[in-house]
């Protein structure tokens, strides 16, 4: 029941009259200005971070700071000439990045930035009225994550598109090696996700950031952290970010599946990349990371039907969900300018030689842990220590290392069987032997 005059008001104007007014706020505000700012200003940060460890200056030239840098980068782009090659396939030549920055602004409409409003509704395992924080997300889908997933996978359909329109070999080598990549880290990702539909009980994100408001963030267990882990890896890899930017790799596809693009066409790409950045980031922050939430205080029970208290929890919840987000971001941006560019084959045997088999492993111990601890009711204690939340601990954490361990183990097996430099000196054969040289001519 609203009773606030201002409220009563607000919800007569865009609920019944005007039903399409909050989609255009959402349109205007955050896709047409606030996401596109945001992703100018990544690029403004990562020049300044990437020069602090390479021991450099950075963007100074353009405004205070080089703050001003995005926007004469912006410009620059737009009053380039656009070129598009005689031979390519130019409809699609032209549709190709429209397609992956639509990929990515797409997977933003259904995260829960805030906490929303708290209303009532019908929990339908219990039939009992229960408290329902709408998430303040733009859109609220019941199979949300998976919407989310279904729209991401077009990206790798917008570089193969790309690449292939271009006409140009070594963009279609650079476009062919993104799809490879981009299908394999796909995999681990997806299922990387499925422990927090588990804990949760929903593919609604809604739903998720609601059970992290209530349970605590899902990464404070052994199998959250392990999935957490992997689906920040893969994502980086979906990203096309180092070390996992082979698509990329100048040295030797001159610059990938984009080698053709010019003007703001080429701008669109870089566009796309900060832009998924940023919707992993809110992803990850969404699923193990409680969204808005605080880690040991909810602001939950500072809602009210007030609209000063509305504002005031959104406005803590969306300034904490940024600071999450903008951390896993820099932490990309640390390991780009830290780690070199992986070799393809590994890239390949490390996506489905270690994190697939792991995801898999890591959804047989978050059942254990959801079994544990998710599930029961009645926790056995030790005064203020739980002791049930400790032993699953306990238990799924020696689980986790004893298959990170394994998995290792056997990836680097695999590793010195095709490759004589990882083989220890002791098992390598000398040639001067009189049987080898007979093994070799056979």
């Amino acid at each position: 029941m609203v009773t606030d005059p201002v409220l009563a008001l607000w919800a007569s104007l865009t609920l019944e009259p005007i039903p399409w007014l909050p989609w255009i706020a959402w349109l205007l505000i955050g896709f047409a200005a606030a996401f596109p700012g945001i992703v100018a200003y990544m690029v403004w940060a990562e020049r300044k971070i990437a020069a602090r460890f390479q021991d450099r200056i950075g963007p100074n030239r353009v405004g205070p700071l080089g703050l001003l840098q995005p926007i004469a980068d912006a410009i620059k782009l737009i009053t380039k000439e656009d070129v598009v090659p005689q031979a390519a396939d130019r409809i699609v030549h032209v549709l190709a990045p429209v397609l992956l920055l639509i990929s990515a602004l797409l997977t933003l409409a259904v995260i829960p930035f805030g906490y929303g409003r708290l209303v009532d509704r019908t929990d339908p395992a219990t039939d009992a009225v229960i408290g329902w924080l709408t998430g303040l997300a733009p859109v609220e889908l019941p199979s949300g994550l998976l919407y989310l997933i279904a729209v991401s996978s077009l990206a790798s359909l917008g570089v193969f598109l790309a690449g292939w329109s271009s006409r140009n070999k070594y963009a279609l080598l650079g476009a062919m090696r993104s799809v490879a990549q981009l299908v394999s880290y796909e995999v681990p990702q997806v299922l990387s996700t499925i422990p927090a539909v588990l804990f949760a009980g929903t593919l609604s994100l809604v739903g998720i950031f609601n059970a992290q408001d209530q349970l605590g963030w899902f990464i404070a267990s052994p199998p959250g952290l392990v999935a957490f882990t992997i689906l920040m890896i893969a994502s980086i890899a979906e990203v096309n970010r180092a070390p996992f930017d082979l698509p990329e790799a100048e040295s030797e596809i001159i610059a990938g599946y984009h080698t053709e693009y010019s003007s703001m066409r080429f701008g669109l790409f870089f566009l796309a990349e900060y832009m998924s950045m940023l919707a992993v980031s809110c992803l990850a922050t969404t699923l193990y990371l409680g969204g808005g939430s605080l880690p040991f205080f909810s602001l939950r029970g500072l809602l009210s039907d007030t609209l000063a208290s509305q504002l005031l929890v959104n406005a803590l919840a969306v300034g904490v969900f940024a600071a999450k987000v903008f951390f896993l971001i820099f932490v990309m941006f640390w390991v780009r300018a830290t780690l070199p560019r992986m070799r393809v084959d590994r890239l390949m045997s490390f996506a489905w030689k270690f994190l697939v088999p792991l995801s898999i492993v890591n959804l047989v111990i978050a059942a254990v842990w959801f079994e544990i601890v998710v599930r029961p009711t009645n926790h056995a204690t030790w005064g203020l220590i739980d002791l049930t939340w400790w032993g699953a601990v306990v238990l799924t954490g020696l689980l986790e290392i004893l298959a990170i361990w394994i998995l290792n183990a056997l990836l680097r097996l695999d590793r010195a069987a095709t490759d004589p430099r990882l083989i220890p000196p002791r098992l390598l054969v000398p040639t001067s032997a009189p049987w080898a040289q007979t093994t070799l001519r056979a």
